[in-house]
């Protein structure tokens, strides 16, 4: 499948579809009248139309019908919705479904699509995160039995329009939920909290806030770009009796590392509850 000629529908049409379209778009790799989206309802569709972008209110089956690629991003409890009312079709040869929903294994997929897509067999999830919303997202994927290598090129560049990407194998999604998919939430808490601190210490909320997100963006960067352990980077800023070290210090008595890795272990818990639970 050659990206730059296919056609690529989205099957809800909320923030991730729209992150992911406004990536495909930016980065060159389709032009907009070659994105077509489908929801319930035109309201979530109104952004789609002004960039161009082709629109159907509840015609699921239209979209795997037309569509190289198909984005399934509706909320997980709606996707036996999406199964029962999508007409049973023949789809584009080589289509490929990349599934954005959380704790929808590929099993589950491949058990309702392929009754109902008759010649569909390449299934890829994906567990994409919310900075995917500002080009900065961190996706994991893992390919059913199926996808080819051709497959999984096209979901890379797809998901490196918002961030970056890395396959995995399926039975690591749910830690990768835990870390990708629930860390941005925890890294929020942090600048929050180093802004109170900030605030207590008589710097105005604004630049508090402003100057914390920017430490802990610029901490990641160095992470990424120099590709040191996070360990030695942060022996890097703590000089022999200085204010770092006694800083360091408070949140080992405070058990932050380990309140961190409880929160990782306990959203990979949950992701495999909820998985059970369906």
């Amino acid at each position: 499948m050659d990206l730059s000629s296919a056609k690529v529908g989205f099957v809800g049409a909320g923030n991730m579809a729209q992150a992911l379209a406004k990536g495909i778009i930016s980065a060159g790799l389709l032009k907009a009248d070659q994105i077509t989206a489908s929801a319930p309802d035109d309201g979530s569709l109104d952004i789609w139309k002004t960039w161009g972008c082709n629109t159907l209110v509840n015609d699921n089956t239209s979209i795997f019908k037309g569509s190289n690629v198909v984005v399934l991003a509706v909320k997980p409890n709606l996707f036996s919705d999406v199964v029962r009312d999508l007409q049973k079709c023949n789809g584009p040869e080589n289509q490929l479904v990349l599934s954005v929903m959380s704790g929808i294994t590929i099993e589950e997929l491949e058990k309702g699509l392929f009754s109902r897509v008759s010649n569909l067999k390449a299934i890829i999830r994906v567990m994409p995160n919310t900075p995917a919303l500002v080009g900065a997202g961190c996706a994991v994927y893992c390919l059913n039995e199926h996808a080819s290598s051709n497959h999984a090129d096209v979901t890379i560049k797809i998901l490196e329009s918002v961030g970056i990407c890395c396959q995995v194998p399926e039975c690591h999604m749910n830690a990768y939920t835990g870390l990708c998919g629930s860390a941005p939430a925890y890294v929020y808490m942090a600048i929050e909290a180093l802004s109170d601190g900030a605030v207590k210490m008589g710097i105005p909320r604004q630049c508090a806030t402003q100057c914390a997100a920017q430490t802990v963006y610029g901490a990641a960067k160095m992470v990424l770009d120099t590709k040191r352990h996070p360990g030695s980077l942060r022996d890097d800023v703590c000089s022999p009796g200085g204010t770092t070290i006694a800083g360091v210090h408070a949140l080992e008595k405070a058990g932050f590392r380990g309140a961190l890795i409880d929160a990782v272990e306990a959203g990979t818990k949950r992701a495999q509850e909820q998985s059970v639970q369906k």
